[in-house]
């Protein structure tokens, strides 16, 4: 879900860390790997919990998304794609299939 409560990606990423989102993903072949340890998750192992996003402040096509993310192995961790004209078009494509976690308050 997103909350969209914070002012900065530097301020999400952080708070997210802290909430045990330790590791970094990047995007390759289709699949996310985690930075650290190079495990590749497909689709299917990768649920959403929060997303949140952020445009540029002097220019509004610099906007980036940051995803926190769980996966099966119990992986917890967050994943940044740029979105408009600078966005990964693939990781899009990947990150709009993933299962977002429905939020229990």
């Amino acid at each position: 879900m997103s909350l969209n409560k914070y002012d900065t990606m530097v301020d999400a990423l952080r708070d997210l860390r802290r909430q045990g989102y330790r590791h970094s993903f990047t995007f390759d072949n289709g699949r996310l790997i985690a930075v650290e340890s190079k495990k590749a998750y497909e689709r299917p192992e990768v649920v959403i919990v929060e997303f949140h996003r952020f445009e540029g402040m002097s220019n509004p096509g610099d906007s980036s998304i940051v995803f926190a993310i769980e996966c099966a192995d119990g992986t917890r961790g967050t994943v940044v794609s740029s979105y408009g004209h600078q966005a990964n078009l693939k990781l899009v494509a990947f990150m709009d299939k993933v299962r977002i976690k429905e939020r229990q308050e």
